[in-house]
């Protein structure tokens, strides 16, 4: 058995490798029509998003970081006839296409694609008038418009924090909330089953993508090498936290304990990266919000049942707590105002990622955030958002880290 790339022990050990998704043609396929089906509240400039995600990248390398792209890995994994036709029509089975004979010609466009081309032209999807219009007799066919879709785009995948998470050694390959986002987890599959770096390493599957109900990785928060933390939130359900820590925690994965927040069911809230991230041992930003809902309740094993206690409301004791460290540092609103806050969380201000302890990246337009986490000591790195924030995530939910450092 080969050794397994994957150790993800905490938030904050040095950062080794991670993977990422440069923003692709998908998001020229965000309309005003549809932006909001896609879960996006603005219409992202695709050549500008790359340019600053590629920044983002680059700082990461700068640092030490191996970048893996999610489209590279996927194409990569494509190692025989047989498993580039299962990944053909396991896609298309789970498109939502409509009228079979367009089935048909997808499947043409596909058929002389390399597998790097496929991968992409999968995640960018069809539009109708991609059909040949001696194609169309049907009604149905016929009176389709070109702003009309046979596959829609996948514009979220830049968020590779969601569709998969490295958890100690082994990965939850996560049932995604909305139907516009279930098929990322294909590219996830794809990957973990037949990647020569994942495959055979004995990597333990801690949740699958058909798995019910929904569950997300920026909801998924490795708090140490045996605490995990879990929102429940819009997009993970509560039975969904119970089936992943049962399977976590009766494993031999080294964890403990599972610690499941309860967040605000809204948009503005997502996921619990969003408002909780952690910055070192005893740093964290907290949206202010937060405090007024928060319920912690801690999940372990006890002869071979999942026993599940109500902690404390106040998210600096349960830390202190499970965490085993005597001091909490929680940014909040930092020197501004709940207006203040309420305008950076939009802004994915509290979406940090720890590359090593105490050393983040951070999007530039959040300085109210920014400053605060300077007054605690934090090393910054900072980057540009103006087009990748209009996703509505933030320099965590852009990356999904495979190894880091173990954190004594």
């Amino acid at each position: 058995m080969k050794n397994n790339p994957i150790h993800i022990g905490s938030e904050i050990g040095k950062l080794n490798s991670v993977i990422l998704h440069r923003p692709g043609r998908e998001l020229l396929n965000v309309t005003p029509e549809i932006m909001g089906e896609l879960l996006f509240d603005e219409i992202p400039f695709l050549d500008a998003a790359r340019e600053e995600h590629d920044a983002f990248a680059q700082v990461l390398r700068d640092n030490g970081v191996e970048v893996f792209y999610l489209e590279k890995l996927a194409a990569e994994a494509i190692t025989s006839p047989e498993i580039r036709k299962e990944f053909i029509e396991t896609y298309l089975d789970e498109a939502g296409i409509i009228i079979p004979r367009e089935r048909t010609f997808v499947e043409e466009i596909f058929k002389d694609l390399s597998n790097q081309d496929l991968v992409l032209r999968m995640m960018e999807g069809t539009r109708k008038s991609e059909i040949p219009s001696y194609a169309k007799k049907t009604l149905a066919e016929m009176v389709g418009t070109e702003n009309n879709f046979v596959i829609q785009p996948m514009p979220n995948l830049y968020f590779t924090r969601d569709p998969f998470s490295f958890i100690g050694d082994g990965v939850s390959v996560n049932h995604m909330w909305s139907n516009t986002r279930r098929r990322e987890t294909l590219f996830g599959k794809m990957i973990f089953d037949n990647h020569p770096m994942f495959k055979d390493c004995g990597v333990n599957r801690w949740y699958h993508r058909n798995d019910l109900p929904s569950i997300e990785g920026g909801d998924i928060i490795v708090l140490s090498d045996k605490v995990l933390a879990i929102g429940i939130s819009q997009r993970t359900k509560a039975q969904a936290v119970e089936a992943l820590a049962k399977n976590l925690l009766s494993a031999d994965s080294g964890y403990q304990t599972v610690l499941a927040f309860t967040i605000p069911n809204k948009h503005a809230f997502m996921h619990l990266d969003t408002v909780f991230t952690m910055v070192d041992k005893d740093l964290f930003t907290l949206h202010p919000e937060v405090d007024e809902t928060l319920c912690v309740y801690s999940l372990q094993m006890e002869d071979g049942e999942l026993v599940t206690r109500e902690e404390s409301h106040i998210i600096e004791e349960v830390l202190k707590k499970f965490l085993e460290i005597d001091e909490v540092h929680l940014i909040r609103e930092g020197s501004g105002t709940m207006m203040d806050a309420v305008r950076e969380q939009w802004s994915d201000g509290y979406n940090t990622l720890a590359i090593g302890p105490r050393e983040a990246v951070v999007y530039d337009r959040n300085t109210i955030t920014n400053a605060e986490l300077d007054k605690f000591g934090a090393k910054l790195h900072i980057i540009k958002s103006g087009e990748l924030s209009r996703g509505r995530g933030g320099p965590r939910c852009m990356s999904m880290p495979i190894n880091r450092d173990s954190v004594k």
